[in-house]
Formats: structure tokens, sequence, C-alpha cells
């Protein structure tokens, strides 16, 4: 069926825009309901900018640095996150984001809009990530962000892009944004969306309790590895082992075995667990379960971001159930995450992704050590191939040495972590409801002041 818009020659010269694209039927109809209301150029009460255009000087334990993949829908998903060196960061002063700056994002999955918060600062960010600065106070930023995350803020980030092979939303074109002035309830949606920020803050400071209460009791918090100028391994290690690479014969996770307390014992995972398989290339479809793939699974938890649909081959396909452990076995800095899938429905995960089952050990227990220092040492031991591309296998996940904590560390741990994933929904849920009130809010305005359109 063919759509197409009617328009003016005084609306073409308005916008300088001449791609059809911009003047889709959907668009037109949100513009002229913000335009009713009376709108404000992001331009007018922000400095807009973005990120730095060099290739970042990646260093471990370096400043944090914000790109794309790290914006989601006012939320910041860290564990995406590299670091560049604090030389690079200190170069690039115009870029160092401040907190309240509100991040855009400008390529691939265009217009996902969050606030900077003070306890991811000191960060920096890519170019792939617009900054608005706001001047004097004179929007709130909790506000901002909401609302462009709404259908009349995405809608305008969508349309404003340009380019060919890859659509970019340009600087100046941020700027072009028009922000509807909604008086007293610009407050009350600002006010909202804090709220739910500080839930998830509340959240991952509970996550990160689970995660040092575990440590603690294996003595993690008390190491210390002193780097060897050299080591050495038996030739029975390596017929054992089949490996002949250096770094699995790292004496790091040798050395914390020595130091664990003396009531700690270590066994193989493998016994523990009765099933261990990672997945296979799903069949993508329109419908179906949903698929999860490495970006999904961060540190303790699943993220449903972006997720596409799948359908089941045959009876033998693997299939993601309640109460299984999801471990990263694919890519450098994602391989070895691992987190509890602790969801009613199913779903599938792609070849990326192992599912663990154990009757023994708790989901989010086994999850968070996993994660600890004990489990990512374990990783880096058994990980294998080049630089560019290392893999985590299931055998050799079923060789990680793990501690069967006893029954009430287990809860001890679970009871954290269902507190950490019922202030993360709480959060989810009210910044989709502020954001339903915004909508709501512009287009009663609307009709308020010239009728429904």
């Amino acid at each position: 069926m063919a759509v197409w818009s009617n328009l003016n020659y005084s609306e073409v010269q308005e916008f300088n825009r001449t791609d059809a694209e911009f003047y889709r039927p959907e668009y037109q109809e949100h513009f002229q309901r913000l335009k009713r209301l009376g709108t404000e150029k992001t331009s007018h009460f922000a400095y807009i900018t973005d990120g730095i255009h060099a290739s970042p000087d990646i260093m471990e334990g370096g400043i944090r640095y914000i790109s794309a993949k790290c914006v989601k829908d006012n939320e910041f998903i860290i564990d995406n996150c590299i670091h560049i060196s604090h030389r690079q960061n200190a170069q690039n002063p115009r870029t160092q984001l401040s907190a309240e700056d509100v991040i855009i994002t400008t390529v691939g999955t265009i217009g996902n809009v969050a606030v900077v918060e003070p306890q991811i600062t000191p960060c920096n960010c890519d170019r792939h990530v617009g900054i608005i600065r706001i001047k004097d106070n004179q929007i709130s930023p909790y506000y901002l962000s909401t609302f462009l995350n709404s259908k009349y803020g995405r809608f305008q980030s969508l349309r404003e892009s340009a380019g060919n092979v890859q659509l970019n939303l340009y600087i100046k074109n941020i700027g072009h944004i028009e922000v509807p002035r909604l008086g007293n309830h610009e407050e009350e949606i600002a006010s909202v969306t804090k709220q739910a920020y500080q839930l998830r803050i509340q959240s991952e400071n509970i996550y990160l309790q689970a995660q040092r209460l575990l440590e603690s009791k294996l003595g993690l918090n008390k190491l210390k590895f002193k780097k060897p100028v050299g080591y050495t391994a038996r030739f029975s290690e390596l017929e054992q082992s089949r490996r002949a690479d250096s770094e699995h014969f790292y004496p790091a996770f040798q050395n914390l075995v020595a130091g664990l307390p003396n009531s700690i014992h270590l066994v193989p995972l493998g016994p523990q667990l009765n099933f261990c398989q990672r997945g296979k290339q799903p069949l993508y479809a329109d419908e179906g379960l949903l698929v999860i793939n490495s970006k999904h699974v961060q540190n303790n938890k699943v993220v449903f971001e972006d997720n596409r649909s799948a359908i089941l081959g045959n009876g033998n396909d693997p299939q993601i159930r309640y109460g299984d452990i999801l471990v990263n076995g694919t890519g450098r800095g994602t391989l070895g995450r691992a987190a509890p899938y602790l969801l009613e429905n199913p779903a599938i995960p792609d070849n990326h992704v192992t599912m663990l089952r154990s009757a023994t050990l708790d989901p989010a227990y086994l999850s968070f050590y996993l994660n600890s220092q004990a489990g990512q040492l374990q990783v880096e031991m058994h990980q294998r191939g080049s630089s560019g591309q290392l893999e985590l296998y299931p055998f050799d996940i079923r060789k990680f040495l793990v501690w069967v904590a006893p029954e009430s560390i287990q809860k001890e741990v679970r009871k954290l972590y269902d507190q950490a994933a019922e202030s993360e929904r709480r959060s989810k849920e009210m910044l989709k409801q502020t954001k339903t009130r915004v909508e709501k809010l512009i287009e009663e305005a609307s009709e308020q002041q010239g009728g429904n359109l």
C-alpha cells in the first residue's frame, strides 16, 4: 500500500530537507501535535557536543569510556564499557562527562537517552554519543531524558538522522529537536524519573553487597598476589590438560587456592551440574521465544533490550529454563560473564551462550561465584583461541573448581539477589509509567489547544 504526505513548499524550505523519510505521515502527525503546545529547541537551553573522535587508548583500570552500546533507555549498561588511559582523558576535557549531562546515542539504535549520575563519573565518551549540557538549570535533565525517550522525542531523533549506508544523528540536528514545556508537570516527571534512577542505584549496591559477602567468605578480600617474573609447569600438567599456552599455567588461581581459609574446599563443577550445553544458531522469526545472546548476559543479571525472536527447530534444540545460569562463551571483555535466569518464560540461547543447571548450587549463588575473582581467574585459565576470538567451551567450564557453600550462605546471597532484582524491576516500571505519562500529557494538552489530529 502506497503511503505519501502532502507538503507545502514553505515546509521544505523551513527544514531544508527533501528526503521523503523526513516527512513520514506519523512524523508529521507527532510534530504538529507538539507545535500546538509551543516548544523550545534543544539548542536554546543546552550546549551540545559529541565525544572523542580519536581511537580509544584502552587501559585496564583507567577512565570509563561511554559508547553507544553502553546507553539504553534512561539507563547505562556499564558492563559494556571499556576504559581509556588517564592521559587520553586529560587531553579531552571537552568530552569529560559531568553529573546531569544528558547523553544521546547518535548511531546504531539512535535516540537512546540517559542522565549521567555522579556514581559513574569520572568518565569520558566516544563520538557516537551526543552530549547535551543544560545551561543555567533551564530544564531538568531528568524531564528532558524521559521526554527524549518517549515517542515524541524518539521520532525526532530518527527524523533528524541523515546518511546513506549508516544513519547518523549529527550535533547540529540534535539542536533541532523540539521540547514541549509542560510547566509544573516537568517537576513531576523529573521527580519520578530521579526516584527510578535512585532505585537502580540501590539495586546495584545490593548486587555489590552480595558479591562482597561471597568474596569475604572465601577470603578474596584479603588476597594479595605478586605477579611473578616467570613460572614453570610440569610436562605431566601439559599432557593432562592438553594445553601448551602459557596463559593456562599462570599461577594466579593456584595462589588463590593456597590462600583460602582451611574450611573452604573447592570441588570440580562438572559433577555439580546436570546440564551444561552451549546454544545453537537460532532460527530467527518475527514471533517466537526471546533470544538471549552475549550482550544480554551482564554480571549477575540478564538484560532484556533489543531481543530478537526465534522458533525451535526440533525437540532437541536447547532451551533456557527458570533457574539456569547463563555464561558468555565468546568475546574479549565479555567472556565468562554469568547471570541467573529467573523468569518462568523459556527463552532460546544463541551459539555464544552456555547454559548450566545444578541441583546443589543456587543459580544466583553460582552466578556470583563465577563473576568473583575465583571464577574469573579460571575463565582466564581455561579460555582458548587468539586475542581476536576467545572462546570458553562447556567442557572447560566443567573443569572449574567451585565452593559448594553451606545452604545458609547460598540462601543469604540469593536473598540479596532477590532484593536487588526487585528494586531494579520497580525502577523499570516507574520509568515506563513516567514515559507514558509524558506522552499522555502532550496528547491531552494538544487536544485542548486545537482538537485531536
